[in-house]
């Protein structure tokens, strides 16, 4: 068995050098928005400091006798690049700039030299032919206008919304912005190869590289700084205190990193780490160390900061007062967790007798004086005034750059003792106050946490006071994803299901799981499995829905401008921001453009927008010739949708494709009979101009 190993640039991996195929024994693809995100951020907060290249880690490669490379580890991150490649290949505009884009999603090819036109990457059969035509070809379009029902396989399903998340989160840079965070994708972001001929070995490097030893964690590394700087007489003690401190976060490796890199953030105002172990031991334990003052490193710093953590992870079962657990759990929903430092500077510098060894902080636990607060009612005010504007960030789709930046100028200015009203980290201009209500009012590109968080915040500014959340909550939408000709909601009028589907008042909180409702498609029968449990009755939007026999758009509007309201008073936003929000979405609709995107997003387009913004007008004919079938295809405009010749109504360009086509017809198969104009060109000239 024969093994090399190299580092490349990504420039270097997507190249004919390299011919990957995921074997058929893989797993399919499975990373979900969440991670995409965490990448495409990661990468940006690297560019964005540009001190030098950024590791992905390695790919294990098996090489097989006709040259293909079989990926036994990498799969998640090869398909993953290759949807951000496709995304920056649909937003490029230079003509240079996107053949190099494409050249690193598909070979041309080269006769000369023996190379065949072929994709970079060849997925497992079921989503290969998928993976080829939307993300490979480019064709982002077709795949943005696919609904639930047109996709196979949960790894299709998983590329459509990783495909929805890159697109949601680069199309609104700069094109400048964008140029050089692909630039530095492609330079500077590096993989470490293992290549072997022998797939048991693979196994063995893969086996050996991710699962044998325990690898030491933050905390073990600082500790060993930390105690070597200790007299021999207290070290061994103190290595015994430092293991009690740190003992409630167990191995979670995650939870540990963030930890010291909060407290990094915390002590040096520097909203990222580039290397954790490099960074928090230049800039925080060097000036213990130096100063002979590593036991008050332990007794100053790592114990408050590790009980206020817990604090932040259970604060539930802490003996603070009940407003100051309330408002925490409610820091606690949110998807993103860069408030947390303001939170732990905030606790550590109110609450009083944690120098104290005997000091119980939670219920149930040993006999003592339990922990008092220096000034409730600052501490109060602080985590008001961090909801607000962690929520707002969220909403408005802000970095982990942008929202630890924010984190690091509350905190030095806390420090400083300034009035809360003068912190510039807590003011929200109104700039960003009617983005997040316009964001509200439209089609929400936000993940199903933020959604939970909405509603949350919702059901309890109505209830006036925090709710119990039960252990599984979730926001499931009102409207199916799929519906049949047999559903109620077949009978609504072409493009008002869709208008509806990701707006905030067709979602619902319910202790009911999501996949309980995916073949429901009528209200009724929907209604009764949300309401099934007494736990998803707590919240009173949810409750609502009992007394409701029929669904119809206007309870959809009323509700949604209800949650709406609701969330702008728990958030403090203005009503004159409100209002100027509303005539913003008037003045869109008015000039033809869309009436609830803010900014340019991969939500579906509807045919009703396109014909407002011009680019259609009703009457339009579309053909689709199938010369080897002898067939031809016409569909004409209509005000939200399209008509067959045989008066068959379709939302969308993709239903109707596939009414006629099958499974594997989608819009850019439209051609406009008068000028030859395809219909995904359409789309995305409409798109662009948002």
């Amino acid at each position: 068995m024969s093994i090399s190993a190299s580092e490349k640039p990504l420039s270097k991996v997507f190249t004919s050098d390299y011919r990957f195929a995921i074997p058929a024994f893989q797993r399919a693809y499975s990373w979900h928005d969440v991670q995409m995100r965490q990448l495409i951020e990661d990468v940006s907060d690297a560019c964005a400091v540009d001190d030098g290249p950024y590791f992905l880690g390695s790919l294990i490669l098996v090489r097989d006798e006709h040259g293909m490379h079989q990926v036994i580890d990498g799969q998640q991150r090869l398909v993953s690049l290759s949807i951000v490649f496709s995304v920056l290949l649909t937003l490029e505009e230079d003509p240079q700039l996107a053949a190099s884009l494409a050249g690193l999603l598909t070979e041309a090819g080269d006769k000369l030299r023996g190379i065949a036109a072929e994709p970079r990457l060849s997925l497992r059969e079921q989503d290969e032919g998928f993976f080829r035509e939307y993300v490979q070809r480019g064709d982002l379009e077709a795949l943005f206008d696919l609904r639930e029902a047109d996709i196979a396989t949960t790894a299709q399903r998983n590329i459509q919304t990783n495909a929805k998340c890159a697109y949601d989160m680069l199309a609104p840079l700069k094109e400048e912005e964008r140029r050089r965070f692909a630039s530095y994708l492609v330079n500077d972001v590096m993989f470490v190869i293992v290549t072997t001929d022998d797939i048991s070995g693979a196994y063995r490097i893969f086996d050996v590289m991710n699962m044998r030893g325990m690898p030491l964690t933050p905390s073990d590394v600082f500790k060993a700084k930390v105690v070597s700087g200790i007299s021999s007489a207290a070290r061994d003690v103190y290595a015994r205190y430092w293991d009690d401190i740190m003992e409630p976060m167990g191995d979670d490796n995650a939870r540990i990193e963030r930890f010291f890199a909060d407290l990094d953030l915390i002590f040096t105002r520097a909203p990222m780490c580039q290397s954790l172990l490099a960074d928090f031991s230049d800039h925080v334990l060097a000036k213990y160390i130096g100063k002979g003052q590593c036991i008050e490193f332990i007794d100053d710093v790592l114990r408050p900061y590790a009980i206020c953590d817990e604090i932040l992870h259970k604060p539930g079962e802490s003996l603070l007062p009940a407003k100051v657990r309330d408002l925490l759990a409610g820091l606690a929903d949110y998807p993103y967790d860069d408030w947390k430092p303001v939170a732990l500077w905030s606790l550590v510098h109110t609450l009083k007798n944690l120098d104290d060894p005997d000091t119980v902080v939670f219920a149930g636990g040993k006999v003592g004086p339990h922990v008092l607060l220096h000034d409730g009612e600052r501490l109060v005010q602080i985590l008001t005034l961090l909801d607000r504007v962690t929520g707002i960030d969220c909403l408005n789709g802000k970095s982990e750059l942008e929202r630890r930046t924010r984190s690091a100028t509350i905190v030095r200015d806390l420090a400083k003792g300034m009035p809360l009203q003068r912190i510039a980290g807590f003011h929200v201009s109104g700039d960003e106050q009617r983005l997040a209500m316009l964001h509200l009012r439209g089609e929400l590109s936000i993940d199903a946490g933020m959604k939970r968080l909405l509603l949350i915040r919702a059901n309890e500014q109505l209830a006036g006071e925090r709710i119990t959340r039960p252990r599984s909550l979730n926001a499931v939408p009102i409207i199916p994803e799929r519906i049949s000709s047999r559903s109620p909601f077949a009978s609504w009028p072409a493009g008002t299901c869709d208008y509806w589907a990701e707006r905030i008042g067709n979602y619902v909180l319910t202790q009911t799981m999501p996949r309980s409702l995916e073949d429901v498609d009528d209200f009724a029968t929907r209604r009764n499995f949300i309401l099934r449990s007494a736990s998803s009755q707590r919240f009173p939007l949810t409750r609502a829905l009992l007394d409701l026999e029929t669904l119809t758009p206007q309870f959809l509007q009323l509700r949604q401008k209800q949650i709406i309201d609701l969330i702008a008073q728990a958030w403090r936003i203005s009503y004159e921001d409100i209002v100027v929000a509303e005539q913003e979405e008037r003045r869109r609709e008015r000039a033809g453009g869309s009436t609830h995107r803010p900014k340019r997003t991969s939500k579906r387009v509807t045919v009703a927008e396109v014909v407002r913004a011009g680019l259609l007008k009703e009457g339009d004919r579309f053909v689709w010739v199938r010369p080897r079938k002898h067939e031809t295809w016409v569909i004409t405009v209509t005000g939200d949708g399209f008509r067959g010749d045989d008066g068959t109504e379709y939302a969308t360009p993709t239903a109707a494709a596939r009414a006629v086509g099958g499974a594997s017809a989608s819009l850019n198969v439209w051609k406009r009979e008068s000028d030859g104009r395809a219909l995904s060109d359409i789309w995305k000239a409409y798109r662009a101009a948002m």
